[in-house]
């Protein structure tokens, strides 16, 4: 048995509270090397009188990584505290006991040791994680308010162009506003969507909003707060969730905070609310021995027009609190998708999750991080994060074919152990955004890859969302070709693919029950035939679905209700499956 390998930590994604009354409980062990794992548990205050010690409950083996094995457990207690540890039995025969202070043998000379346990002196409901229920039921669409719809010619900036009239650059305007949302509600509620994530529509000079100059104004060229909780509340009337994007990490170059400092210089009221090393701002300095010259204040990458925000100055988070509880209380917005959420200190964050849920603690937080996000993640800062490395993993394989199936699965078992269930339940997947290429694109407009991907992504845990355009077969390299204006005109859509989505939407809709919080279960992941069957579980029901990536085709034999496919045959109950074919059947069982 390779000890070594073990791995659990009290209070942590290894040991937390799912429900009030239950705990989930986690167990690293190293790939293929334990043959057996159970729980042993109890009250701590009846350690000696029950011998509860001697008893062992079986744990499951449920996901798996290429060097991991990861077993879990649900339990409760009456008397919300727990004294726990581990029987493990390796493959090699070898039997051990682990616990707080490391590993024993399973002997009761040690198993009656009450100070070698692992310990949850009580189940404390207030750190328990909580997520806003809705969530993990929500399809989410994201907009790029300049380039969805213009609605309003009135407001269209200085020099804006025809809709559609070329590629985009990255100064480019065409006349995207929240009107053009507005009159396209019905599209999205027909879509099936019910969230909308909006890309920044505070006043700032750029079509992309990210170099906000007032977080308080709504930019003139979108439209105004009048016509924005019109679109709220229509929202909100047709089932549609509302999430704004916010960057608080730094500030447009021209707001007034900033331009005062370069104006005032170190008399200036704000110098504080920056990371200024040296005056005057609007100069370069050199850095050692470097040949580059630098900027002398910190910025979001070397953009001189995004100075950083000093995030642990008083003044600048009373500022930005006040900015994120306005929305939520005056125009009863959903959720808050942060950006550059990582570079922002954790203090801050605290004091914007525990401002917001003073409001309303059903507002979801979102962080733009697209690394492990543990520290994040605790219960007393975000619900999620933009889960960039989960569904890489699924691209790198689907779409670049850099990766094997194994590979992808490791990745993405990985990803879902750092994490709790709630968040993993709650947690953002996309395959495209502003920030990245087109998916269409990317699978070099194979559409069968496309949807055979996108539909990968809607079966796993997470809140699944599309790049606006996707469904109707948009194209798009890096940013900022992949920020397109939004297809309109119905005989230049694909509308093969916008009934392929609208079908994919309404299987997640319907099945929601077993997608937002069922076990996942990888029965085949084939790295020589390039086939996948991966099973969704809960309760009495699951979902198996049948992925064919290879060559040659996959024959499958299966007698549950068919309820989405694609390049596949059907001859009663056997299916064909060509290349980039699939088929997904709900299954009662037993």
């Amino acid at each position: 048995m390779q000890t070594a390998a073990l791995y659990h930590r009290p209070d942590s994604e290894f040991a937390y509270l799912y429900t009030k009354d239950r705990m989930r409980l986690r167990l690293k062990t190293a790939k293929d090397d334990v043959a057996k794992v159970s729980l042993i548990k109890g009250d701590p205050y009846d350690f000696n009188e029950t011998k509860w010690y001697l008893d062992q409950l079986p744990m499951k083996k449920t996901l798996s990584t290429k060097t991991h094995d990861f077993w879990e457990i649900e339990v409760e207690s009456v008397t919300r505290r727990l004294q726990y540890g581990f029987y493990l039995l390796g493959e090699d025969g070898l039997s051990a006991f682990y616990g707080d202070q490391g590993l024993f043998p399973y002997e009761e000379e040690f198993l009656s040791v009450p100070n070698y346990y692992f310990r949850m002196p009580y189940f404390q409901e207030i750190d328990r994680f909580k997520a806003p229920s809705w969530v993990k039921d929500t399809v989410w669409y994201q907009i790029f308010p300049e380039r969805f719809a213009n609605g309003d010619k009135t407001n269209d900036p200085k020099g804006t162009l025809p809709w559609g009239s070329k590629a985009p650059d990255r100064e480019d305007f065409f006349g995207g506003d929240l009107k053009g949302i507005i009159d396209h509600l019905d599209y999205l509620e027909d879509l099936g969507i019910t969230g909308i994530y909006l890309c920044p529509i505070f006043k700032a000079h750029s079509n992309h909003k990210y170099d906000t100059i007032d977080y308080l104004e709504i930019d003139p060229s979108f439209g105004d707060k009048k016509t924005f909780k019109k679109l709220v509340d229509l929202c909100h009337e047709k089932g549609i969730k509302v999430m704004l994007d916010a960057v608080f990490n730094h500030i447009g170059d021209t707001s007034p905070q900033w331009q005062d400092v370069i104006k005032n210089g170190e008399k200036s009221k704000y110098v504080d609310w920056f990371h200024i090393h040296s005056f005057p701002v609007d100069t370069y300095v050199m850095v050692g021995e470097e040949t580059a010259a630098h900027l002398t204040y910190d910025t979001f990458s070397y953009t001189p027009h995004m100075p950083k925000l000093n995030t642990a100055n008083p003044e600048v988070q009373d500022y930005l609190l006040n900015i994120a509880t306005y929305w939520v209380k005056e125009f009863h917005i959903d959720g808050w998708r942060l950006d550059v959420a990582n570079e922002v200190d954790h203090h801050f964050w605290k004091l914007f999750r525990r401002e917001i849920e003073k409001i309303n603690p059903e507002v979801y937080i979102l962080g733009e991080i697209w690394h492990s996000s543990q520290a994040w993640l605790s219960g007393d800062e975000f619900h999620g994060v933009m889960n960039y490395a989960f569904t890489d993993a699924m691209k790198d394989y689907f779409i670049k074919r850099r990766i094997t199936p194994s590979k992808m699965v490791s990745g993405m078992n990985e990803q879902q152990m750092l994490y709790k269930d709630q968040t993993n339940e709650v947690t953002f997947n996309l395959l495209d955004s502003h920030d990245t290429a087109r998916i269409l694109t990317l699978a070099q407009e194979d559409k069968d890859l496309t949807c055979a991907t996108l539909t990968f992504m809607f079966l796993q845990k997470g809140a699944p969302c599309l790049y606006y355009g996707t469904e109707i077969g948009m194209t798009g390299l890096d940013d900022p070709d992949c920020r397109k204006c939004m297809i309109w005109e119905k005989d230049q859509q694909d509308t093969q693919m916008l009934d392929f989505t609208k079908k994919l939407i309404a299987f997640k809709k319907e099945n929601n029950d077993i997608l937002s919080t069922g076990e996942t279960i990888w029965e085949k992941v084939s790295d020589e035939t390039n086939q996948i069957i991966l099973k969704r579980q809960e309760k009495n029901a699951q979902i198996t679905a049948y992925f064919n990536e290879g060559e040659s085709d996959f024959i499958i034999d299966t007698r549950g209700k068919l309820l989405l496919s694609q390049n596949a045959f059907q001859e009663e109950n056997t299916f064909t499956l060509k290349r980039h074919g699939f088929v997904i059947v709900r299954e009662k069982t037993e």
